[in-house]
């Protein structure tokens, strides 16, 4: 078991050495996605420290997206002006133990990884040529 789980860490240090700066970001849609899930189900079952972990690894996820905007580019600071929002929607849902708004950042969250998956297809698209994804 512990021979596995080392593999595994090894795989995702990999993971996240090798991502492009895309692949990097799309990480962290994924990984806050995880943290909301969990932070619901941790409400659900009434673990309110676990709830509140998960939220605040949600947050600083959301932290570091913010920080990696380059403000130069007019829709990053469209993009600010929504983490910031997702940020305090965060800090009330862990304040009030509101399922349904950890759902509303869920949704923009997916939006937005969803969104950045596309940007990446079409990238590779660009770069690789058509039907090509660039794999051997």
């Amino acid at each position: 078991m512990a021979a596995n789980l080392t593999a595994q860490n090894a795989y995702k240090q990999n993971s996240v050495t090798t991502a492009s700066p895309g692949e990097l970001t799309l990480m962290l849609y994924n990984g806050c996605l995880k943290f909301l899930h969990k932070a619901k189900l941790a409400i659900q079952e009434k673990n309110i420290q676990e709830k509140n972990t998960n939220l605040i690894k949600a947050q600083a996820i959301i932290s570091e997206l913010m920080a990696t905007l380059n403000m130069d580019i007019e829709v990053s600071k469209n993009m600010f002006a929504l983490y910031e929002y997702i940020n305090h929607r965060l800090v009330e849902a862990n304040i009030k133990n509101d399922i349904a708004l950890i759902e509303e950042v869920e949704g923009l969250v997916t939006e937005f990884r969803d969104t950045w998956k596309e940007v990446i297809r079409i990238n590779r698209q660009q770069q690789f040529g058509q039907g090509n994804t660039g794999q051997i």
